[in-house]
Parts: C-alpha cells; sequence; structure tokens
C-alpha cells in the first residue's frame, strides 16, 4: 500500500462522501477502490474485510474501519478536527449528528417514489429552513467566532458545508434568509484545503442520477426497486 487512506465504496456519495469530505479540509491525500458489480461487492464481503459485510470501509494505519460515525470520529480525531476538549467534542457530536437527520433526507431524496418526489422536496426544504438551519444560524450567533466549536475548524463545520451545498442542490436560494450561513458558507469554502475538493476534477462525487441509481441496485441487488416513501422508509424489494 502507498500508505494512503483506502476507501472502498461504489462509485458515488452516500454515506462515503462526507468521510471524503473530512479527508479533503483536513489535507490528506487518500485512494479509492470503486466497485462497479455486485460480484466486486461481494468478492470484498468474502475477503472478510467488512465487518458487517456493510460499506463504507476505509483502510487505514492497519485498521479496516467501518460504520461511518466510527470512521469520521477516527479521522477527525487523528487530524485535530474534534475539538480540544470534551466539552467541544459534545458540541461537534450534538451538531454533527443534527446535520446526519438532514443529509440523509437528500441523500434518499432520488430514491423518492415519482408521485411522492414534489412532496418530499418540500419537505426537505421545510425542515431545512425551519428547523436545522435556524439552529447553525443561531450558534455562529451566539459563538461570535469564525466557527461553530473553539476558535479553529472542526468536523461539525466541515458537515455543515457539505450539507449546505447539497440543500442549494435542491434549491439554490434555501440560505435566502440566513446571513450568518451564507457568509459562514463563502469563508469555510476559501479554506485551501476545502476548496481544492470543490474544484472540477477532484474526489468530490456528483449528485445521483438515474444511471448511478441502477448501478447502486445492481450492485446491492435491489432487483426490482428501491424507493423513499413518505419520507422515512426505504422500500426494497427484492
Amino acid at each position: 500500500m502507498s500508505g494512503k487512506p483506502m476507501l472502498h465504496y461504489f462509485n458515488g456519495r452516500g454515506r462515503m462522501e462526507s468521510i471524503r469530505w473530512l479527508l479533503a479540509a483536513a489535507g490528506v491525500e487518500f485512494e479509492e477502490k470503486l466497485f462497479e458489480t455486485h460480484e466486486e461487492f461481494e468478492k470484498l464481503i468474502q475477503g472478510g474485510a467488512l465487518m458487517y459485510e456493510q460499506v463504507p470501509m476505509v483502510e487505514i494505519d492497519g485498521m479496516n474501519l467501518v460504520e461511518t460515525r466510527a470512521i469520521l470520529r477516527y479521522i477527525a480525531a487523528k487530524y485535530g478536527l474534534y475539538g480540544r476538549n470534551l466539552k467541544e467534542q459534545a458540541w461537534i457530536d450534538m451538531y454533527v449528528e443534527g446535520l446526519r437527520d438532514l443529509s440523509d433526507m437528500i441523500m434518499y431524496f432520488p430514491l423518492s417514489l415519482p408521485e411522492e418526489k414534489e412532496m418530499n422536496l418540500e419537505y426537505i426544504l421545510q425542515r431545512a429552513t425551519m428547523r436545522f438551519f435556524p439552529v447553525y444560524e443561531k450558534a455562529l450567533r451566539d459563538h461570535g467566532q469564525d466557527f461553530l466549536v473553539g476558535s479553529q475548524l472542526s468536523w461539525a463545520d466541515i458537515q455543515l458545508l457539505e450539507v449546505i451545498l447539497m440543500a442549494e442542490e435542491c434549491k439554490p436560494s434555501v440560505l435566502l434568509g440566513f446571513p450568518l450561513l451564507q457568509e459562514f458558507k463563502v469563508r469555510i469554502s476559501c479554506i485551501p484545503t476545502i476548496n481544492k475538493f470543490l474544484q472540477p476534477g477532484s474526489q468530490r462525487k456528483p449528485p445521483l442520477d438515474e444511471e448511478s441509481i441502477r448501478k447502486v441496485k445492481n450492485i446491492f441487488k435491489f432487483e426490482r426497486g428501491m424507493f423513499l416513501k413518505n419520507m422515512s422508509t426505504i422500500v426494497a424489494e427484492y
């Protein structure tokens, strides 16, 4: 191995995307083994590297790390993005867990049943602007710093920028009415390592499109369909 972290996943965002963001923000170069078929995924399972026979999986420091939050916490702690003390870590955890709720809704949105797509989009935007973004707008105002926690960049800031950009893909004007979040977006996007990740040609992945959804269904053997129903239940027909 090259010594760089090795990311095992399909060629798409999914739960690996936040890991890509965190490594990129830390200035860590990484490599990817992206499987395209069910046979390639099955081979990874049969190799015994996946504790729960699920991805994402990251090879780093001689370990095969699985479970998204465990991977993210390890990377954040290793590269100084997880606060300076337990109190700061607790605030970071609270912020990123809330962001996960919103990012999951957006991530699964392309899997909406066709007749529910408009309703689901309206629900996502309502939750973003009425429940989640007000929390982070207030956090920035109350903290009075450039960052959500402490006085330096953390996992929470990186996760927030990622989710803001995801929400803007749903509706470009979603930050209207949140001036501090607008400033935050510009400020964090200008950090050199993050700005590099935002440029064309980086390892950042695009949103799911119809071709990507077809590949995901084939890889994980969702042969007849996989849909998000009522923004709460994944319905997979085998």
